[in-house]
């Protein structure tokens, strides 16, 4: 993020251990008593024996070393006693293990987490766990990496490694344990030490969130055991050349590295599989001597693919994977394993005419239509959970995550391969990441050890990332752009582990000395500016390539508000713009709603309540974001200064926010996430702000021809005041778009609060795009010559104070659901305006509710808040799994800016 200012801090006399909480010093967990009695026992990992095997360690105990007097050879031996000790899990912060054991209270609900004791984290802690083996004739190894922020490692009461080599939370490590291991039970323990991100290579939270009080100390990645025979492969991965434009052909050339771990000399057999196609080689070792192999179609011509599948990012086509096995084998006896799943498709990001980065896959032009991503706040893996986020993500239309370090496990990049949604991952800004540059702070200055740690990161990642066909590019800085000798080493690692993809220098308009441009702007906003700021080619307008953006504060549902926030926190929020909110960030220029209260009373009143403030936020929101979209959407092929692509900052929070989100952390939807859904449709009609246009932007790749676009103008009340249709318009494919018509400047008898209907037709006569706004005679004005880095100050507020005195609307529904043998159910949604005058309902809303009035989520819905004009009507589906609704039956919520609240039965 962009020239984040110092974090406010809050003094340290305010961090109380609250009453209801036990703090680690009892030695009790709330509600649970000793933790030892909440487990049976140590954790115990049972290894496999087959060569080329690689076991995770399961779960570990956990204890602060404030409260070990044992030595570290007693604590890393089998059969030490850790009575007392913390379960956690396989992948856990510190905090996060004690969240799950009940030490303190729920941290996402009011202040919690601030009340948690800081001081518990600035000492090491123990993780421990014990693992079998059956016999001690394969060779063994520990691999891992997520260490946060360093570690000295113990096996079976014997350091094998120290947390001057054990650091950084992306390093990789591989450690031969073969000779300590013992045939029945061996301890695994790791000492982690307090991390700081400022001073460690790691990961840090910035300004996104209030940072978690153990600053992410533990392990976050999975640990291995592996066994194997005398030779072991590494480094296996598959380059890929793929012909374009033709897509006629692919070459693929099969690396890997052989080693020989024992103390005499073989010959190893190197034998792999794609598909069909086997190939293999004899290669003989020294004695602890490493080889690289090669395969290509050269000397296996099965590696010339013809008429190869090809990957799509989603939207553009399938999602085809291949998988590579290898196995080195010795005297005919397998000594180890390696499997690869790769794409094949082709990545360039040059930069245009105007300096921009273009994207393109498989050489067709992509805008890059992104979401900034969020782990969860303590780095906890749920695989459900994430993929539920990266689902919403397709449904929204979005094609692309951007990972601003906090680079997750595996398995996400596994689902973004499965689900064609792109990633740019890169190291994160404003703490040691990024260091000190330029005079200005963001983490401490580098030393000498700091930059091989950094090297050996980027080669870590490179090698685990590089066969993803998701993953597009990589970032090597974020705010700043990294000096010649940090560029140098990235590069050197970034070569060395033949990544494939376009390299970026920042996701900021920097340069760096190899690299040159990024290509990217990040000029914000990141609060608050009106819908029209969107369609102005400069500052964060839609132009260019924008890694980060948004018109910041994202207020929740009120079911969610409720979830988070005490009733008087919940008043404070919409009587007092002023008051600093915890749900917001630590950065004192974010830390309150001011901004945003300001525009959202001088636009559509002054909220007379709670819901009020919440009804008006969604509206705004959905405007704002839809706009966003909307016009990057627009801009794409554009002659002069076309827009490349644009990150919504954010696609998700890692806790309960109030801002940068377009889905909330209980994965509930509002104004933001349907205004988004909206804008990134197929094809799609929509208004332009700057030049009052009505365009139709085709996102499919096929061209089409025979559409006629509506529009109406209508008073509040519902009176059409303008009404126009052209026909025959056409559009070509990949986005491109075309102006069908441009609305007066002035239509007699409209008021200053006015409403604008769109609705596009295919030649049947069928509508395949409705879209309505809430316009305002008299515009917002921008103060472009006192922009900020977060802002651009609006000087006069657009009038739409009008849609206040809409009449009440009633909505009829009746639905239904059906239950499918895939866990998942189907509820239909039937709305009609059923109001006997001429006012329309404005945005209503369908929500999915269990008898107790409580959203059933994740659900994903065909369209939502739609808006209706009398007599009208629209079917809706919502699909989500069965299991969420725990037995119950559902429900279906209507309400909406206009239109009363009521439930009815969806059996």
């Amino acid at each position: 993020m962009f020239h984040r200012p110092a974090l406010h801090r809050r003094p340290a006399a305010a961090v109380l251990a609250l009453g209801v909480m036990c703090t680690l010093s009892t030695g009790a967990r709330a509600g649970t008593g000793n933790p030892a009695a909440a487990h049976p026992g140590p954790p115990v990992t049972k290894v496999a024996s087959t060569p080329g095997s690689a076991t995770p360690l399961s779960r570990y105990e956990i204890q602060s070393t404030a409260r070990v007097s044992d030595s570290p050879v007693a604590v890393s031996s089998p059969g030490f006693p850790a009575r007392g000790w913390y379960p956690a899990g396989s992948r856990s912060t510190v905090l996060g293990a004690l969240l799950e054991d009940g030490v303190y209270a729920d941290p996402f609900y009011s202040t919690n987490q601030q009340k948690i004791p800081k001081a518990d984290f600035r000492v090491p802690w123990w993780y421990r766990s014990d693992f079998t083996v059956a016999d001690t004739s394969e060779r063994t190894h520990l691999d891992f990496s997520g260490v946060i922020s360093a570690a000295d490692v113990y096996v079976n009461g014997r350091r094998v490694a120290d947390a001057s080599a054990v650091t950084g939370a992306y390093t990789h490590h591989e450690l031969d344990i073969t000779s300590l291991v013992r045939a029945g039970r061996n301890t695994v323990a790791f000492r982690i030490r307090p991390n700081d991100p400022d001073k460690n290579l790691t990961m840090g939270w910035i300004d996104w969130l209030q940072p978690p009080p153990d600053q992410n100390m533990g392990i976050v990645r999975d640990v291995l055991v592996r066994r194997g025979g005398p030779v072991a492969l590494r480094d296996t991965h598959v380059l890929t050349r793929l012909d374009v434009p033709s897509l006629a052909a692919a070459d693929l050339t099969v690396k890997a590295r052989v080693r020989n771990d024992s103390a005499s000399a073989v010959t190893a057999t190197v034998s792999g599989r794609i598909g069909s196609l086997s190939f293999a080689r004899r290669v003989p070792l020294a004695a602890h001597e490493s080889k690289a192999v090669t395969f290509g179609p050269a000397d296996v011509p099965g590696l010339h693919l013809v008429s190869p599948r090809v990957w799509w990012p989603a939207g553009m086509g399938g999602q085809p994977l291949y998988r590579l096995d290898l196995t080195a084998s010795v005297s005919g006896a397998p000594s180890d394993t390696a499997h690869e799943s790769f794409g094949i498709r082709d990545v360039k990001a040059p930069l245009n005419a105007d300096g921009a980065r273009q994207f393109t896959v498989n050489g067709r032009r992509l805008l890059v239509k992104g979401g900034g991503w969020s782990p969860d706040e303590f780095l906890r893996w749920d695989p459900a959970y994430v993929a539920d986020r990266l689902k919403y993500a397709l449904d929204l239309g979005l094609n692309t995550i951007r990972l601003e370090g906090h680079i997750e496990p595996d398995e996400f990049f596994d689902l973004a391969d499965r689900y064609g949604i792109l990633a740019l991952p890169g190291w994160e800004c404003c703490d040691k990441w990024e260091g000190e540059v330029n005079g200005e702070e963001s983490g401490e200055e580098w030393t000498a050890a700091d930059h091989p740690v950094a090297k050996e990161s980027m080669a870590a990642e490179a090698a685990r990332l590089r066969d993803h066909p998701s993953v597009v590019s990589f970032l090597i800085g974020s705010d700043f752009a990294p000096d010649a000798t940090i560029e140098k080493d990235y590069l050197d690692a970034l070569r060395a582990a033949d990544w494939p993809n376009p390299v970026i220098a920042a996701a900021s308009d920097n340069s760096s000395p190899r690299l040159g441009s990024s290509g990217m702007k990040m000029t914000g906003p990141y609060d608050w500016v009106p819908p029209g700021y969107w369609y102005a080619k400069r500052e964060g307008g839609a132009t260019g390539f924008n890694s980060e953006t948004s018109a910041g504060p994202d207020i929740p549902t009120l079911d969610t508000l409720r979830r988070m926030m005490t009733p008087a926190e919940l008043d404070t929020l919409w009587k007092d713009p002023k008051a600093e909110q915890y749900h917001r960030s630590p950065s004192s220029t974010f830390g309150t709603l001011a901004l945003y209260d300001d525009a959202l009373t001088g636009r559509y009143g002054a909220p007379r309540g709670l819901g009020d403030y919440v009804r008006k936020a969604q509206l705004a929101q959905y405007e704002n974001v839809r706009a966003q979209f909307e016009a990057y959407g627009r801009n794409a092929t554009d002659a002069v200064q076309p827009s490349t692509g644009v990150v919504h900052w954010m696609f998700n929070s890692g806790w309960t926010s109030l801002h940068w989100q377009l889905v909330d952390r209980f994965l509930d939807q509002g104004g933001a996430y349907f205004g988004a859904k909206k804008a990134n449709e197929p094809l799609h009609v929509q208004y332009s702000y700057d030049d009052r246009s009505v365009v139709v932007v085709n996102n499919r790749h096929t061209a089409v021809s025979g559409l006629t676009a509506h529009v109406s103008l209508y008073t509040t009340d519902g009176r059409r005041m303008y009404d126009r249709a052209v026909t025959g318009v056409s559009v070509e494919g990949d986005g491109a778009h075309t102006t069908a018509l441009a609305l007066p400047s002035s239509v007699s008898g409209l008021p200053t609060t006015y409403l604008a209907r769109l609705i596009l037709t295919d030649p049947a006569g069928k509508e395949v795009s409705r879209n309505v706004y809430w316009l305002s005679s008299r515009p917002d004005t921008l103060d472009w010559a006192h922009t900020d880095w977060y802002y651009t100050p609006t000087t006069s507020y657009a009038d739409l104070t009008g849609l206040a005195s809409m009449a009440q609307v009633p909505v009829s529904a009746t639905a239904s659901t059906r239950t499918g043998g895939d866990g998942m159910s189907t509820t239909r949604v039937t709305l009609r305006a059923t109001g006997s005058g001429r006012t329309p309902s404005l945005l209503t809303d369908a929500h999915l509710v269990d008898p107790a009035g409580r959203p059933v989520l994740p659900v994903h819905w065909s369209d939502n808040e739609v808006s209706l004009w009398p007599g009208e009507s629209v079917t809706l589906t919502a699909t989500y799994r069965t299991a969420d609704l725990h037995g119950t039956a559902p429900g279906v919520r209507i309400s909406g800016w206009n239109t009363p609240e009521h439930t009815v039965p969806a059996t």
